[in-house]
């Protein structure tokens, strides 16, 4: 067995982390690094770059780890600094003005139209249409709306999986999620209106 085929020893690395070992830091963070990117992926805002929040995420990390006290898995409380951080940043970025019909493709023209006219599934060449135009969608909504849907219909993440996330009770997901619905749902039809006039 080769020393690549060991389980990570995280209590340890942590310890030694706790200690200033440099190495252990630079272990700890390529041990975490593939879910932190995930995240961020996942979630990433516009004008943010992956690599900068990335970052943040493990400097984030590093200057609370005498606040982590194992309550929970290592990893849940690294997640939840990431998820937190994607927020932060959406929160900071200015709401897009109007968003109007003009701004979708012409194939997201097309999708949005067959969506709202239609009980027809997507076809599956249109799949990335779909994906843009929820996404251009998506961006027009509150960061925590849009962050509760995203987790919810995107990623397909339980209610329990989105509380550990983002630290909220599961009735405040179901709210936000209906409320989340309902605004998107607005934005469908009044882009549909607006191109209609």
């Amino acid at each position: 067995m080769s020393p690549d085929d060991e389980p990570f020893d995280l209590a340890g690395c942590l310890e030694r982390v706790r200690a200033a070992d440099q190495a252990a830091a630079r272990a700890l963070v390529g041990h975490l690094h593939p879910m932190v990117i995930r995240i961020v992926r996942a979630r990433l805002p516009r004008r943010v770059a992956e690599e900068d929040l990335t970052q943040e995420i493990f400097l984030k990390m590093f200057t609370r780890l005498t606040q982590f006290q194992g309550n929970v898995p290592f990893t849940h409380w690294v997640s939840r600094i990431a998820v937190t951080t994607c927020i932060d940043h959406l929160r900071a970025q200015k709401r897009r003005p109007e968003f109007r019909w003009s701004d979708l493709s012409e194939t997201e023209a097309e999708m949005l139209d067959t969506v709202l006219t239609t009980d027809n599934a997507v076809q599956a060449g249109d799949a990335l249409a779909a994906h843009e135009l929820v996404h251009k969608l998506l961006d027009q909504l509150k960061p925590d709306d849009r962050m509760v849907l995203q987790l919810l219909d995107l990623e397909q993440k339980t209610l329990a999986e989105v509380g550990a996330l983002t630290g909220w009770n599961i009735t405040l997901i179901k709210v936000r999620a209906f409320r989340a619905r309902r605004k998107l749902q607005k934005l469908f039809v009044d882009l549909k209106k607006k191109e209609r006039a």
